[in-house]
């Protein structure tokens, strides 16, 4: 019921996963990462412990092949769900379960990997995978939007369209970008809206707030203010 890209930003090092389908609050059970290690995206009949222990897994420093045996061995249900991870490293291991209704499948890329079921056709992954890879030069949220775009042009989910969410995390605990569209008409055009929207404040102010490196952030909010407008001032546009 779902499809969904997961990917490690290059330049970076984020994780970030995208995700849209026809089914409510997607973001809720999706997509789930572990900053600075992996991610994962469980879909299908979801399973959200998939996402729960995996995350555990990748702490432990297990690949995503391993992650993916030791998740599905436990799990009477597996051939009803979709599951795709990948790591700090690279490695990508996924899993579609035989009984995942079609159009189902999943295929891993430089960087990214790309799972969905109840799709159109083949063809939702395969521009999917065009457009992030196309698409280098683009800003990783932007990126990750696009490709999913891309596959909603080339059908997506063959039941319409209901929700959509972007999930960014860096090396901190705490999500660089956490959007969720849960009930939407046209829920990836919601989602880039509220991307737009995170560039205008959001993504200038996050940069004084409390890290592992930093405890107490940046508080003085003369600098936090002249800062902010000095970014804006700054845009295209």
């Amino acid at each position: 019921m779902t499809w969904s890209i997961i990917a490690r930003d290059g330049l970076t090092g984020q994780f970030g996963i995208a995700v849209a389908t026809r089914f409510f609050a997607a973001g809720a059970r999706v997509p789930f990462v572990a900053p600075g290690l992996g991610a994962i995206a469980t879909q299908a009949l979801v399973n959200p412990y998939y996402g729960i222990d995996g995350v555990k897994l990748l702490r432990d420093g297990c690949s995503p092949r391993d992650i993916i045996e030791t998740l599905i061995a436990a799990d009477s249900g597996r051939e009803s769900r979709q599951v795709h991870v990948i790591d700090a490293n690279g490695r990508i291991a996924s899993h579609t379960g035989r009984e995942c209704v079609d159009w189902c499948g999943h295929i891993e890329g430089n960087g990214f990997s790309i799972a969905g079921n109840m799709l159109t056709g083949a063809g939702v992954l395969d521009e999917t995978a065009r457009a992030y890879t196309a698409n280098q030069n683009m800003p990783f949220a932007q990126r990750l939007i696009a490709a999913l775009q891309a596959g909603e042009r080339a059908g997506g989910d063959k039941r319409g369209k209901q929700s959509a969410a972007l999930l960014i995390y860096g090396d901190d605990e705490w999500s660089a970008l956490d959007l969720r569209v849960d009930d939407h008409l046209d829920p990836l055009g919601e989602l880039d809206r509220l991307e737009q929207v995170s560039r205008e404040r959001w993504v200038h102010f996050r940069q004084f707030l409390p890290t592992r490196k930093n405890p107490a952030g940046i508080t003085d909010r003369d600098t936090i203010d002249i800062s902010i407008e000095a970014a804006m001032a700054d845009k295209p546009g």
